[in-house]
């Protein structure tokens, strides 16, 4: 039965949302949580973790042909102003340099690993 198809004098989508906010008034907000995260600990014992990347994936490709790539780029803006808002510009300034300094490391010790086998021979 669809979710608008009237049973008696209410939906089937407007009985699960009344169920919903009974559960909620009875058990709190949190009690979804845990039951959650049990039914995300028992798919990913059934199917392994990578299950999760591939429905991920398949989202995200499924968003990108139905928005377009723009949407991504739309709604990474808005989270960068967000947290430009709430952690200023400075943020992004000392993680660069954070990523740069560890950009740096690699590097040398790229650069050390094949000095120690790169002699001249």
């Amino acid at each position: 039965m669809a979710a608008n198809e009237k049973k008696g004098s209410m939906t089937v989508g407007e009985a699960g949302r009344m169920g919903g906010e009974k559960v909620r008034e009875e058990r709190g907000s949190e009690f979804f949580s845990e039951i959650g995260q049990k039914g995300g600990e028992k798919v990913r014992e059934e199917r392994g973790s990578a299950f999760f990347s591939e429905i991920g994936q398949k989202g995200g490709e499924k968003v990108r042909d139905e928005r377009g790539t723009e949407f991504y780029q739309e709604i990474g803006h808005k989270g960068g102003e967000k947290v430009k808002d709430e952690r200023g510009p400075e943020f992004f300034s000392k993680i660069g340099h954070k990523g740069g300094q560890r950009v740096r490391e690699l590097i040398e010790e790229g650069k050390a690993a094949e000095g120690g086998s790169n002699k001249k021979r």
